[in-house]
């Protein structure tokens, strides 16, 4: 998603609901129940996938840990999505989901921290936005060597919303 266009929807919801529905009705986006079988696959395939970053960064293959770091991240995401009662084929309807869904509105302090547990914050929207695109430099560029503090700053950012999506669902009586 264009930055442009995801700067609109944090801040239009009616374009994120335009969108959210564009979506429902191009079929990638589906409302579906909550599956807690599916949001456990989810998290394992995260957990996963941030095992094989681990791995392959004593390696080397910096590419692949970028790789690697984002889809632990859209795996959190699609649980999350889950959590809310919807299945996404689509990155950007995933992305319009967690918006939707999670992203806090303004609340005074005591609110905020008690609902803490259930929004997620703009930084962490953002997180997902950013491994996305560092992804497809890795994947879709001829660079396969990339700056191991910048690998590692993916790394834990990657590590810090999965654990953020689980914290969420358990909170909520899934664990």
């Amino acid at each position: 998603m264009r930055k442009e266009e995801l700067d609109l929807i944090l801040i239009d919801k009616e374009a994120l609901n335009k969108r959210v529905e564009g979506y429902v009705k191009g079929k990638s986006l589906v409302k579906n129940p909550k599956n807690v079988e599916e949001i456990r696959g989810h998290i394992q395939k995260a957990e996963h996938n941030l095992e094989f970053v681990k791995d392959n960064l004593k390696l080397g293959y910096s590419d692949w840990c970028i790789t690697g770091s984002y889809y632990a991240v859209y795996q959190a995401a699609l649980a999350l999505i889950n959590f809310k009662g919807y299945a996404s084929k689509n990155h950007d309807a995933t992305l319009c989901v967690l918006i939707k869904e999670f992203l806090g509105e303004m609340l005074n302090a005591e609110e905020i921290i008690m609902l803490n547990h259930i929004f997620l914050e703009y930084n962490d929207i953002q997180i997902y936005v950013q491994t996305r695109e560092k992804r497809e430099s890795a994947s879709y560029s001829t660079n396969y060597i990339f700056e191991p503090k910048e690998v590692e700053e993916i790394r834990m950012r990657a590590i810090k919303f999965v654990n953020k999506a689980k914290d969420i669902i358990t909170e909520e009586g899934f664990d």
